[in-house]
């Protein structure tokens, strides 16, 4: 599973930046999951008060937000949703889609005390 090793970066990063400056405590992390990312949020939530245990950011809550995916269709430039990685353009058919959106996993932002 790696949402565990995933989660323990997240946890890391919201410590590190935390006690850098200053806080005594991490209430909340937000962060973005892009829907083509191959990353699950619910284990990502069921592992984060494991591996938050002990730090600053024990019993902080965890907030996802998934993002769209996106990309660029070369054939019909235009910009299209996509539901899929290496799916076809909606709008034309064609697989020729460069990703632009879908596939980041990112620390937004954190809530701290």
């Amino acid at each position: 599973m790696h949402e565990m090793a995933l989660t323990e970066s997240i946890v890391e990063i919201a410590v590190e930046t935390a006690e850098r400056e200053g806080a005594s405590r991490v209430r909340k992390v937000f962060v973005d999951v892009g829907a083509l990312s191959h990353v699950e949020p619910e284990a990502l939530l069921f592992c984060f008060s494991a591996v938050s245990a002990g730090t600053i950011a024990e019993g902080a809550r965890l907030e996802i937000a998934r993002t769209p995916g996106a990309g660029w269709c070369m054939d019909c430039g235009k910009t299209v949703p996509l539901g899929e990685r290496f799916g076809p353009c909606p709008e034309c058919g064609r697989f020729h889609v460069q990703m632009t959106a879908g596939d980041e996993m990112r620390v937004r932002e954190i809530e701290v005390d």
